[in-house]
């Protein structure tokens, strides 16, 4: 399944470099579709997903996780995340 995970970091200058290697290594696959969105092709739900990156995140950081399987998108996107979208959705 693909899992889109969106954020909202709240402290400038911090460190994330730590939540984007979690992100990566979620599943088979990932794209940085937009600054602050990923898509991940992951066996892990939504909440194992939230859970695993809250832990990486400051307290007053947000968090949005949603199943997005399927091949009903649309969007003004790189080509290179409509091309990873075209494989895995």
């Amino acid at each position: 399944m693909i899992q889109m995970i969106s954020y909202d970091l709240k402290k400038p200058g911090q460190d994330y470099e730590t939540l984007i290697k979690e992100i990566k290594a979620l599943g088979s696959s990932w794209c940085h579709a937009l600054k602050s969105t990923w898509l991940v092709e992951t066996v892990k739900s939504a909440d194992q997903v939230r859970a695993t990156l809250k832990a990486r995140m400051d307290a007053n950081d947000l968090i949005l996780v949603v199943n997005v399987t399927g091949d009903n998108y649309s969007g003004y996107l790189d080509e290179e995340v409509v091309a990873w979208l075209r494989t895995h959705m």
